[in-house]
């Protein structure tokens, strides 16, 4: 069993379900609203742990009703929060709005996460017992770093998802072992809005590089060998908001496995594809037997040279990877 800590956020996601999403100054009319346990760090655990992992979670919650709910989820889907610090005050929210394509955008307030600033006692060493250590961005800068040095030290492979996107210092870029932006996270470190030139530029920083390109699957880019491009399954999304969470908590349970990196991937892209097919963070995740199962027969669809432009909502193929924005 692959052994998986996870450094990152817990937030409680408030999810509003709409036609479309409001624009600047407008007010729109919602036809559900949804309080989902959600975060990058939790989703990225949950993922991992109903995908097989053996998963501890390192982080905080508050001392409000959310922070007892984002527990409850956690220790329900089989990851261990003994390192999940509470502290006093509000937990993390997330304020989503999801339209009938199953896009999103986020809002993210910190709540407890914002106290968490570097590794408590007991958490380097849950690091050092892990097979792969998965870091996001929405917790404080120098804890990011504090356990991706803990990581190095203790040869536990890192990755990271620089979500939300911002540009990241050479001192934890130099402890990645494996960096997994959406297209819009690659351009902003970059500079480069193509994915593949965004790529050969990150392998100046770190040594292995997956991008999540949406429908088109994921690029995958290392110092020394040819980048590779695995396609993602056609499905129909409902909400993408896990997506890039489910994506890296099954790789990386995928590479604890001992699978072949082409293999990985496609393991996670149809991971992915499954939880975009899902409304909600967690909840849409699916677990080891769904993604065992023999994937259903793909429908037959309209000759390419004779179709007519896709209409309303998310057509097939649409969201089963982020290609920016990412997931809460």
């Amino acid at each position: 069993m692959t052994a998986i800590a996870v450094l990152g956020s817990t937030n409680m996601d408030l999810v509003a379900y709409v036609s479309r999403a409001p624009r600047l100054g407008e007010t729109v009319t919602g036809r559900e609203f949804r309080t989902v346990p959600g975060g990058k760090g939790a989703n990225q655990a949950v993922a991992a742990a109903r995908l097989g992992g053996e998963v501890v979670m390192i982080g905080a919650i508050g001392t409000d009703e959310f922070g007892v709910r984002l527990r409850s989820a956690l220790t329900a889907a089989g990851v261990e929060t003994a390192a999940l610090r509470t502290v006093e005050g509000a937990s993390g929210t997330a304020h989503i709005t999801v339209d009938d394509e199953g896009a999103n955008s986020i809002v993210v307030v910190p709540g407890a996460n914002g106290h968490v600033t570097g590794l408590a006692p007991g958490d380097a060493a849950r690091i050092g017992a892990a097979d792969a250590l998965l870091l996001q961005l929405e917790l404080p800068l120098e804890a990011v770093v504090a356990g991706a040095t803990a990581a190095r030290a203790h040869g536990v492979r890192t990755v990271l998802t620089p979500a939300p996107a911002r540009p990241l210092p050479r001192e934890l870029l130099e402890l990645i072992d494996l960096l997994v932006p959406n297209e819009h996270e690659a351009a902003t470190l970059t500079g480069f809005t193509d994915p593949l030139a965004a790529a050969e530029a990150l392998l100046r920083e770190v040594p292995e590089v997956v991008v999540t390109l949406g429908a088109a699957g994921a690029l995958y880019a290392a110092r020394g060998r040819e980048p590779l491009t695995v396609p993602a399954p056609r499905v129909r999304a409902v909400d993408t908001t896990a997506a890039g969470d489910t994506f890296v908590g099954a790789l990386a349970v995928a590479l604890g496995e001992g699978r072949p990196m082409p293999e990985a991937l496609t393991w996670a892209a149809r991971a992915a594809s499954l939880a975009v097919q899902r409304p909600g963070a967690q909840p849409s995740m699916p677990t080891r037997a769904d993604l065992d199962a023999p994937p259903p027969p793909a429908a037959p669809g309209p000759d390419p040279a004779t179709a007519p432009p896709p209409g309303p909502g998310a057509p097939a193929g649409e969201g089963a990877l982020p290609r920016g924005g990412g997931g809460a």
